[in-house]
């Protein structure tokens, strides 16, 4: 079974988006064709982070969205 575990920051996605991330990724395991494994046995994980606990550009992402006009 393929495990594709994607972490993001809370509050940076909606439902929506999440749900469309999944099929996406779903979608392209399947296209790549390289393991040969049906969709129904690709499992995607969303896990969310804490803003405070992601950095990017040396600085976290809360600080980033803090600034954020």
């Amino acid at each position: 079974m393929p495990f594709v575990n994607i972490k993001i920051a809370r509050n940076g996605v909606t439902q929506e988006q999440k749900a469309r991330l999944i099929r996406g990724v779903t979608d392209l395991i399947q296209e790549v064709e390289v393991l040969g494994k049906s969709p129904s046995s690709v499992m995607v994980m969303i896990e969310e982070l804490d803003p405070e606990d992601v950095g990017l550009g040396g600085e976290t992402v809360a600080e980033k969205r803090r600034r954020k006009p």
